[in-house]
């Protein structure tokens, strides 16, 4: 029983260690830093996708959405011209200005 103790421990241990120190943390599209102030980023803005993309009942995750860019064209198409993913969608999206010079 001792014997299968302590390895079972370290890899617990191991376990443990491994887990990032600070996960990110988000707010829309933006991430928070540790002094408060917020700031854009894409990691957040494709989990702030796949969370509106969830509200419309489209069944993606962020993960997927920050994976696979067909994924993410999906996610944009699918939840049309919702504001708060406007910026997120723009090389996506169909306003006929696309083609500008």
């Amino acid at each position: 029983m001792r014997s299968l103790l302590v390895p079972a421990s370290i890899l617990a241990l191991a376990a443990f260690a491994a887990t990032p120190a600070a996960a990110i943390e988000c707010e829309g599209n933006f991430q928070v830093q540790k002094n408060g102030n917020r700031i854009s980023t894409p990691f957040c803005a494709d989990g702030h996708l796949a969370i509106v993309a969830r509200e419309y009942g489209m069944q993606v995750s962020a993960q997927a959405i920050r994976y696979n860019p067909s994924v993410k064209e999906r996610a944009c198409r699918f939840v049309g011209d919702d504001n708060r993913v406007r910026d997120t969608c723009q090389p996506y999206r169909n306003d006929g200005d696309r083609n500008w010079r």
